[in-house]
């Protein structure tokens, strides 16, 4: 069953008709840290009792962290602002991390240099799984951490990404870093009239260097300060949820 229909069957089970809009979907195999939802509550209750009761009828993988009111024209997917994604590359294999990033021996400098060629607005599309809508999309910041035990961090906040874009953006970059992939091909296909970019093209990096779905965790969605529910440290602190991988932080 998928994440979405366990959710909804946990809302009827909790007495809650509507269904839920949600800020976005992830991969299978993907993470979420704070996924965003927004919903009609009609049903009466305190709104701070409201994600136990939902998690009453979840896994324990699977949860509400927090509830919170929201202006009367929120929408969690068509208000949100910027994403940020975060992947987990590990060099040295600690079991904590090994369900939740990607084994690879890679230099955190180069897949930083690499990944700095993104950031802005381009068509990305051969990044991209020929299902999401080609259109110009913008890659804010990339940031890449290096943390404790051989973890990096790859961070990526943009305002929009494409099915498998971050995963395909980190397997580029990783490729080029390992001397698998140049450059200058990583650069061309940011271009719409690059061949990589072809639907049938073997060179398509959403199909040749897509990282494995495990290392990625949807770690925030952000508003609009006038539209966004919580405040920096409920962000923060994401609360209700286990500081261990793959939400724990630096």
């Amino acid at each position: 069953m998928t994440v979405q229909a366990t959710l909804k069957a946990a809302l009827l089970k909790a007495g809650l008709e509507r269904s839920p809009v949600a800020s976005g979907r992830t991969d299978a195999g993907v993470h979420a840290r704070m996924l965003v939802l927004s919903m009609r509550v009609l049903e009466g209750g305190p709104l701070d009792a409201l994600p136990a009761r939902i998690n009453a009828h979840l896994p324990e993988d699977l949860g509400i962290a927090l509830a919170r009111p929201a202006p009367p024209h929120f929408n969690a997917q068509w208000r949100s602002r910027v994403k940020e994604y975060r992947y987990r590359l590990h060099r040295r294999g600690e079991a904590a991390w090994a369900p939740f990033s990607w084994q690879v021996e890679v230099d955190a400098a180069r897949v930083h240099e690499v990944l700095q060629r993104a950031v802005g607005t381009f068509d990305f599309s051969a990044f991209h799984d020929p299902s999401s809508a080609v259109k110009p999309r913008t890659v804010r910041s990339v940031e890449v951490a290096e943390g404790p035990d051989g973890l990096l961090d790859v961070r990526v906040r943009g305002e929009g990404f494409g099915r498998y874009m971050v995963r395909s953006l980190v397997g580029a970059a990783v490729a080029v870093a390992r001397a698998e992939w140049s450059a200058e091909a990583f650069v061309a296909a940011l271009s719409p009239e690059h061949p990589a970019a072809a639907l049938d093209s073997p060179e398509r990096p959403s199909r040749r260097f897509r990282a494995p779905a495990a290392g990625l965790t949807l770690w925030n969605v952000e508003y609009d300060p006038p539209d966004d529910p919580f405040t920096a440290e409920e962000r923060r602190r994401a609360m209700g949820l286990p500081l261990a991988p793959p939400f724990a932080d630096d």
